[in-house]
């Protein structure tokens, strides 16, 4: 006699990666599709699958400037360990040349100053950041088509083997470690497919952007890297041009970051801030630029934020406790930073009581 069978739900979430995923959705915006690749990995990690000999994944983020692929890292490390400095990130525009492979691995014994020379992917600097719960690693290749063809071999042995042998012989294990790179390579290619729905504009024909998004980032990919590179990663995930939408949501995690550091330069008696809506939208409308995504916003709020309520601190006029308010003003076709008094109980005019 057959025994009962039960149908069962492989697409269901567990709660250590459900948690990761509610994380980083309140931390990435407009990326859902990104978020789930990376949730998945994690999960496999977590259920003890991943593949034995090789790292716990590698992900290659593509997409145009600003639309969230390093701070979908940052967000990864946050969220997982409590600091975005958690990952270790390498500037691939600084390993233009062969010989800058030694800033990674260090010089072999022999070399003028090797001992002074750091690998900076030592096994020290991939477990530096382990909790008790997380011991897992992220390292960052950042813009990782500007590397010289000796960063993109030595590569090929730690996706493969997740191993890395050090210049003085000494072995890094990668196997508890997510590879991250991320590359412009295709960019032109997604802006001139979505150039019609950047902005303000109205997004047409939605249903179909994935797919040809996701070609042209590939194909760039394979038409720079080699098959033996290529096949090695196991995710390519395509991050989407930010819209107006998203770009909202991100102004407001901006001012929230604003006043974190606000908060962290005033002190226990922290400054209170408020930005009206008008003045959220001129920040938007100030940082829109099709070409550099968020990051432009970034730079927007920085110079017409961060700058004027530093000075306000540094002068003085801006305390602890104090509570400000910034509003637009369509008069001056700019900011206005008001520090907003409690209410008292009303003043009494001496004239009108003495008459």
């Amino acid at each position: 006699m057959a025994g009962l069978r039960m149908m069962l739900d492989p697409g269901k979430t567990g709660p250590e990666a459900l948690k990761l995923e509610e994380n980083l959705r309140k931390r990435v915006v407009g990326q859902d599709h990104a978020i789930r690749e990376i949730v998945d990995v994690y999960q496999t990690f977590v259920a003890g699958m991943s593949s034995p000999g090789r790292p716990a994944g590698s992900l290659l983020f593509l997409g145009p400037t600003g639309s969230g692929k390093t701070r979908a890292v940052e967000a990864v490390a946050e969220a997982l360990v409590g600091d975005a400095r958690a990952v270790v990130k390498i500037d691939c525009a600084e390993f233009q040349h062969s010989h800058e492979i030694a800033k990674l691995i260090g010089s072999p014994p022999g070399y003028l100053g090797h001992r002074e020379t750091k690998a900076m992917l030592s096994q020290e600097a991939l477990d530096a950041h382990h909790t008790d719960k997380v011991k897992l690693s992220f390292v960052l290749f950042d813009e990782i088509e500007k590397a010289s063809d000796s960063l993109w071999n030595l590569l090929l042995g730690v996706l493969d083997k997740a191993t890395l042998t050090l210049g003085d012989n000494r072995r890094v294990d990668f196997s508890d470690t997510i590879i991250f790179m991320t590359s412009n390579l295709g960019a032109a290619e997604m802006n001139a497919l979505l150039r019609p729905k950047l902005g303000f504009a109205v997004h047409n024909g939605e249903s179909q952007a994935p797919d040809k998004l996701a070609r042209a980032g590939t194909d760039a990919v394979r038409r720079r890297f080699t098959p033996e590179f290529v096949n090695r990663i196991d995710k390519m995930v395509v991050f989407h041009a930010l819209g107006e939408a998203e770009l909202r949501q991100i102004v407001d995690l901006e001012l929230a970051a604003v006043e974190d550091r606000i908060h962290g330069a005033t002190g226990a008696g922290a400054i209170e801030l408020a930005v009206t809506d008008t003045a959220k939208e001129y920040l938007l409308h100030e940082g829109i630029d099709a070409r550099y995504g968020a990051r432009h916003l970034k730079r927007a709020i920085e110079r017409l934020m961060v700058h004027p309520v530093s000075n306000l601190i540094a002068t003085g006029q801006l305390e602890a406790n104090d509570r400000l308010v910034v509003e637009f003003d369509s008069r001056l076709a700019r900011l206005v930073f008001m520090k907003e008094y409690q209410a008292t109980e009303p003043r009494v005019d001496e004239r009108a009581a003495a008459a």
